[in-house]
């Protein structure tokens, strides 16, 4: 079965996860590729992991991609690290209220 890119961006940006992260804020266009490459240059990601966590500790973020791989690459990684960084928190919170075994009375 031959997919062709057309077909799989498609599919992609009809995704749960993109329909999620597009229901947060308009992304610029609508046009499905200015669509995905907003998506993959980590800038509108990023603004939706600063709502969920609005005291990121990480680098900032390359703000003008314009295609460029590196960028791209840095500001996905900083993205990356944000999200860790979060969950860890998270994960240890959770641990030091609730105990090995279960919540503590």
């Amino acid at each position: 079965m031959d997919v062709t890119l057309s077909e799989l961006l498609a599919s992609f940006m009809e995704s749960p996860l993109v329909l999620w992260v597009r229901m947060l804020g308009p992304l610029g266009s609508e046009e499905r590729v200015a669509m995905f490459m907003e998506l993959v240059d980590g800038v509108f990601l990023h603004k939706v992991m600063t709502y969920i966590d609005p005291n990121p500790t990480n680098q900032r973020l390359n703000k003008n991609v314009n295609n460029d791989v590196s960028l791209r690459l840095y500001n996905l990684t900083v993205l990356t690290r944000h999200i860790r960084t979060y969950y860890q928190v998270q994960n240890r919170t959770h641990c030091s209220r609730t105990g090995p075994i279960g919540p503590v009375m």
